[in-house]
């Protein structure tokens, strides 16, 4: 009888992945151990499109920046908008890390690959996750241009990073996903946004496969579950920071409008093109926050 794990066709899975994934974290470490400030950070974040601006938060000097083609077996990101590099710095006295863009499964990376960086950032002892990312606006009182706090998610995606043997040092075979979002985290989000005088939306974001944007059908049915964004990434970084344990915080820039009234069709250059007006509200509010954070 075939092995049921023969399924995992990438191969990338049990100690297989443990082990790239400690490659992929030795490497980093000793880049970080050039700057003892940088060689125990504490936050995560990662940006998605058109977000590569909030490395403007860190500090000048130190900082380090390591493309993802110089770390082995991590995936290089190949969407406009997505530098493909990891930043250390400091931001209000806190070593953090930046992962400036991300791979997507869409590109034909299983999730167990896509999000093999994050886990080896996560073993550097990191205390708190950032995600970010672009996405369509299923909720009908939600404008382009919005930033949404996350209040958990919905994977409709097809796959999850920590299908095949559990990895046991990490964490538990199964992972409660009751409180992805972290409610703390998400208080001093919404405090963090009032001082910086940003308006946050508040809702669900919902993970679809991708590439393909939804067609009206999709999105009446999506509104009908209860998702008020919908996008092609994010969820699977919030399963394996679950997995270690890590708290997470998630923000959600609302692109293009995705109900199913909408006139004409979505585009990843209009997607790009609302970015940088989410991009600022939300380094606002990150400009607020960050110093709670540490």
């Amino acid at each position: 009888m075939e092995e049921p794990l023969r399924s995992l066709s990438d191969g990338v899975y049990g100690a297989e992945l443990d082990r790239r994934i400690d490659e992929a974290a030795g490497v980093i470490r000793d880049r970080l151990a050039r700057a003892p400030e940088l060689a125990a950070p504490r936050l995560a974040i990662v940006l998605g499109s058109g977000l590569g601006g909030v490395a403007e938060l860190l500090d000048a000097e130190p900082r380090i920046v390591i493309p993802y083609r110089e770390i082995p077996h991590v995936p290089v990101a190949t969407v406009a908008g997505h530098a493909g590099e990891l930043i250390a710095g400091i931001a209000s006295g806190m070593p953090v890390l930046l992962l400036s863009g991300r791979a997507h499964p869409y590109e034909g990376w299983s999730h167990r690959q896509a999000t093999l960086l994050l886990r080896a950032c996560l073993t550097l002892g990191i205390e708190t996750l950032v995600v970010t990312n672009a996405s369509g606006g299923i909720n009908p009182a939600f404008d382009p241009g919005d930033v949404m706090l996350i209040a958990d998610v919905i994977n409709l995606s097809g796959d999850n990073p920590l299908t095949g043997p559990n990895l046991d040092r990490f964490g538990p075979r199964f992972v409660s996903m009751t409180d992805a979002l972290d409610a703390d985290l998400r208080m001093q989000a919404r405090a963090a946004a009032a001082r910086a005088g940003v308006t946050l939306r508040e809702g669900v974001y919902l993970m679809l496969a991708g590439p393909a944007y939804e067609t009206r059908a999709e999105l009446r049915m999506l509104g009908t579950l209860g998702a008020d964004a919908v996008g092609m990434s994010t969820v699977p970084e919030v399963l394996v920071a679950r997995h270690h344990g890590v708290p997470v915080l998630g923000f959600s820039l609302v692109t293009n409008k995705a109900t199913p009234e909408m006139e004409g069709e979505v585009t990843h250059e209009e997607v790009l093109a609302m970015g940088p007006i989410g991009a600022a509200r939300l380094q606002s509010v990150l400009g607020q926050l960050l110093p709670e954070l540490g």
